[in-house]
């Protein structure tokens, strides 16, 4: 019995001395405290987004109809970027200012067929996008591949690719601002329906070069770090006379499933790699996204696509 006591008397004096160490959180009152107290939650919220967004799970709006019918314009998806591997965070979220990202090695390469949200790398004649901005298009050639588009028809490896099953053609639509002239790599005479041959680069291949080809892969080059320019009639690369380049990265080719309405690889070029950073898993909304929720509210909820609704996308 005098043992017990004891242990009891010495439970009580350790929660006596705990409950008097600890100092009671102190609520904010002042204006500036309360300012403070909110600026830390969201902070705090960003970054929780941030890590989020940049490892696992990402939420992406589809603004264009280069992939009807696989997804629509208006579409909302959750994307996967742990698989093609997780990364710092691109964008600070809510302000889509672009931030040096690095990545892990993927779980699995962007393969033929797969739907691809990646960086996009700008316009063929821009070292880089103007506006930080994602991408979504199928992956329809890989590092390696010789792709050849005929009368609209696409041939890998010399093996025809058919159009995705919720795909289309559809010309109807006028072409618009968007389908830019001339088409990748500049000097060719490709169309977007007659286009390549074209290898699509891996990493080791050399590029043999010319004054007659070098405005066909100068921005390629540049894209890939290194200063390109020609005097007279010899080509520089870093300030050294050069006739091949040294391919550093493995690229991928992408296209919209709707052929005849997609701004893709024909039009800026190939994408590199570590630029693709997820695919879509499936839709949790979808509704109407040129219509302004405040002016035309009835409109806007009527707009609704239920039948989109967790729709996976393959």
């Amino acid at each position: 019995m005098a043992t017990s006591a004891k242990k009891t008397e010495k439970k009580s004096l350790l929660n006596f001395i705990t409950k008097k160490n600890k100092k009671p959180k102190k609520e904010p009152e002042t204006f500036s405290e309360h300012l403070l107290s909110w600026t830390k939650t969201i902070l705090g919220a960003i970054v929780i987004v941030m890590l989020i967004n940049g490892v696992a799970i990402a939420s992406f709006v589809v603004p264009t109809p280069s992939m009807e019918k696989t997804v629509m314009t208006g579409d909302f998806l959750f994307v996967n970027k742990f698989i093609y591997g997780p990364s710092t965070p691109q964008v600070v979220p809510f302000f889509n200012i672009p931030l040096p990202f690095l990545k892990t090695p993927p779980i699995k390469k962007p393969a033929k067929g797969d739907v691809i949200v990646f960086i996009f790398p700008g316009n063929q004649n821009e070292l880089e996008s103007a506006e930080f901005q994602y991408y979504l298009k199928r992956c329809i050639a890989v590092s390696g591949d010789t792709l050849v588009i005929k009368d609209k028809e696409v041939y890998v490896n010399g093996v025809h690719y058919p159009l995705a099953k919720t795909g289309l053609f559809d010309d109807s639509r006028p072409v618009g601002t968007w389908d830019p002239n001339p088409l990748f790599p500049y000097g060719t005479t490709f169309t977007k329906d007659n286009y390549g041959p074209i290898i699509v680069p891996s990493k080791g291949d050399t590029l043999l070069l010319t004054e007659d080809n070098i405005l066909q892969w100068y921005i390629f080059i540049m894209r890939e770090g290194h200063e390109v320019y020609k005097q007279g009639n010899t080509v520089f690369i870093d300030g050294a006379p050069a006739n091949k380049y040294i391919v550093e990265r493995d690229y991928v080719f992408g296209m919209g499933d709707n052929r005849d309405h997609s701004l893709d690889s024909r039009y800026f070029g190939f994408i590199p790699e570590e630029n693709v950073v997820g695919t879509p898993i499936i839709v949790y909304w979808s509704w109407d996204t040129d219509l302004s929720l405040f002016a035309n509210f009835f409109d806007k909820l009527g707009s609704i696509r239920w039948s989109r609704f967790f729709k996976f996308i393959s």
